[in-house]
């Protein structure tokens, strides 16, 4: 396959996965989330807990938006870069969190960069390790308490 055409395809599955992704965590869609991963991904949504494994990832995303009454993952801006079978990406995060009836405001908003790392798998590319930068934040912090 002509070379430049491989780039745009290997771009635009990865832009897919970033997709897949936001649009997993909105649905509870745990498996088409697990699609976006390597069993041995890793996860830095907070700069001081590093999760490793899929399974913890996983638990983690679970454990945060199980109590919401609605999120929505906006995901914008990628861009990527591809090196034979590993590549690196950035792309916004636009995310609205909402716990209706708590007092002290319903949302709660984050928004940054995810920064990763994917690997070209038989299933496709796959997500080595995903970075949350936080940039700023609004709306009631209680809206994300457990």
């Amino acid at each position: 396959m002509d070379p430049e055409i491989q780039q745009l395809l290997d771009e635009r599955a990865i832009e897919d996965v970033c997709v897949r992704y936001a649009t997993a965590i909105d649905d509870r869609d745990w498996e088409r989330l697990r699609s976006c991963f390597l069993p041995e991904a890793v996860g830095i949504y907070h700069a001081d807990r590093v999760l490793t494994g899929y399974p913890a990832i996983e638990h983690a995303l679970r454990t945060a938006v199980t109590p919401l009454s609605r999120t929505q993952h906006l995901v914008t801006n990628v861009t990527v870069v591809v090196d034979g079978d590993e590549a690196t990406s950035r792309c916004y995060l636009h995310a609205q969190h909402v716990r209706a009836g708590l007092p002290g405001g319903e949302t709660f908003v984050i928004a940054g960069r995810y920064r990763d790392r994917f690997v070209r798998t038989d299933d496709g590319w796959r997500i080595r390790e995903r970075r949350l930068d936080r940039w700023w934040t609004s709306g009631n912090p209680a809206v994300m308490a457990r």
